[in-house]
């Protein structure tokens, strides 16, 4: 007599994706620093550096904006105009 063959059971496939996920979102657990001398914990001050390149750029646009706009109204002509009769006399050309 023949002993049937078992078939192998097949475990389901599972979708990696979600750990993936979970592995990337996940933020490695840090320590605390604490200061060397006063000894409080420090915080961390990753995005500190994007944070003051936003507010150096809106301070560089608003302030070429606004000197744009100084430049190219009757002040600023006149004001380019004084500027060069000032250094044309001060060379003793003008």
């Amino acid at each position: 007599m023949t002993v049937p063959r078992q078939q192998p059971v097949r475990q389901p496939v599972r979708d990696p994706a979600p750990q993936l996920v979970r592995q990337l979102v996940r933020q490695p657990v840090r320590q605390p620093v604490r200061h060397p001398v006063r000894g409080r914990v420090v915080r961390d001050q990753r995005g500190i550096t994007t944070a003051e390149y936003a507010v150096g750029t809106a301070a560089g646009a608003g302030l070429a904006g606004l000197l744009f706009k100084l430049l190219t109204g009757g002040f600023g002509d006149q004001l380019l105009r004084t500027l060069f009769d000032h250094v044309l006399s001060l060379l003793g050309i003008g």
